[in-house]
């Protein structure tokens, strides 16, 4: 797959985590867990991890993200 295929995928799931802590820190309610069957549930667990190693992959953005001049068109 190409790089950008992971790019999008990977800030889907930073995004699906976002809403979850947001959610958590609002409403004291996880949704991963509620779905998933709990925290200890091993596949919230895994689910945990791969959007933890999102995050850690879209640390790489940094370093390709570079400003665009605008168009006047």
């Amino acid at each position: 797959m190409k790089s950008r295929t992971w790019d999008y995928i990977a800030i889907t799931l930073i995004i699906i985590g976002a809403i979850n802590w947001g959610l958590i820190g609002f409403f004291q309610f996880d949704l991963v867990a509620f779905i998933f069957g709990g925290m200890s549930s091993w596949v919230s667990r895994v689910i945990y991890a791969v959007i933890g190693i999102a995050g850690l992959y879209c640390l790489t953005l940094y370093g390709r993200v570079y400003d665009q001049p605008y168009s006047n068109n």
